[in-house]
């Protein structure tokens, strides 16, 4: 069965962006390509169990293994030496990428307290969209009894678009709430 927001994609998204930019070529849509999901954990290296929690969380919302982000150099000020965990990411492409796309604009984001929007102004320049989340508990997949520490993480929306105005029209049709 395909993602729910993937056949959304096909009917009417690729339509509408053809009709706004004046595509010619079905090819020349701006789709999504990948979503990274990142958790930083400098205060790991005081107390690594913080960092199993976090891999389990991580695990949890996007459904596939993360991979464990290592120091690539010592800091002596931070008390971290090169090869550490500090974090922990993950990349979803395909159908789990639709899947937590859905998830996240219809579920998640509007769990956020006293939420309004988000940000349009978070773009690279070249139509990627970087937002950050001050915690996990807006995913109701997490069991807010086994939190230990509430984490932050940036999700990271990578799309084929050229420009940041192609960029927000793509996600603005995905259901994306930005802020008026």
């Amino acid at each position: 069965m395909a993602a729910r927001l993937k056949e959304h994609y096909r009917k009417t998204v690729v339509p509408a962006l053809m009709q706004e930019f004046g595509y010619g070529n079905l090819m020349a849509v701006p789709r999504l390509e990948k979503i990274s999901i990142n958790i930083g954990l400098g205060e790991a290296t005081q107390t690594p169990k913080l960092m199993e929690g976090a891999v389990t969380e991580l695990a949890t919302i996007a459904g596939q293994k993360p991979v464990v982000t290592k120091a690539r150099k010592s800091v002596a000020a931070f008390k971290l030496r090169e090869g550490m965990a500090i974090g922990c990411m993950v990349t979803l492409r395909g159908e789990r990428m639709f899947e937590f796309m859905d998830r996240l604009v219809n579920v998640a984001l509007p769990r956020v307290r006293d939420f309004r929007g988000v940000s349009s102004k978070s773009f690279d320049g070249r139509g990627n969209y970087t937002l950050g989340l001050k915690d996990q508990l807006i995913f109701p997949e997490i069991d807010y009894n086994k939190i230990e520490k509430t984490k932050g993480m940036n999700v990271c929306i990578t799309t084929t678009a050229r420009t940041d105005a192609e960029g927000l029209a793509l996600l603005k049709h995905l259901g994306m709430p930005f802020r008026q």
